[in-house]
């Protein structure tokens, strides 16, 4: 019997990344699961890897889970999007203030070239 080929686990960035404005309030972390409909950008992942926005400070990052601190006293803004000859598969989406650890799950319909950014 020949074993099933198993989809790749996607990669878990190695720490959280600080926030880095000025800002001396309270802070919590982001947990952005990214995920590609394209089964070429998720194996091949320095293809076009995904960039995360905080607060319009940008993060080349790779598919898979990343942690970001952020603020928890005021509102953060928050988007993904892929780059290639053009801005594509982008989502964004203006964080509460709050001080409990928030999930976001970036996903792609690559093809159509539309991204969606979801609480959880």
């Amino acid at each position: 019997m020949t074993e099933q080929p198993q989809p790749p686990v996607p990669p878990q960035w190695p720490g959280v990344v600080p926030y880095v404005e000025y800002y001396t309030g309270a802070k919590r972390i982001l947990v952005i699961h990214l995920t590609s409909g394209n089964v070429m950008l998720a194996t091949n992942p320095g293809k076009l890897p995904p960039i995360v926005s905080i607060d319009g400070r940008q993060y080349v990052v790779y598919w898979g889970t990343v942690s970001f601190e952020i603020p928890a006293e005021r509102a953060c803004h928050i988007s993904v999007h892929v780059e290639g000859d053009y801005l594509q598969q982008a989502a964004t989406i203006l964080l509460a203030p709050g001080p409990e650890q928030v999930q976001l799950t970036y996903a792609t319909q690559y093809a159509a070239g539309v991204g969606r950014l979801t609480l959880g």
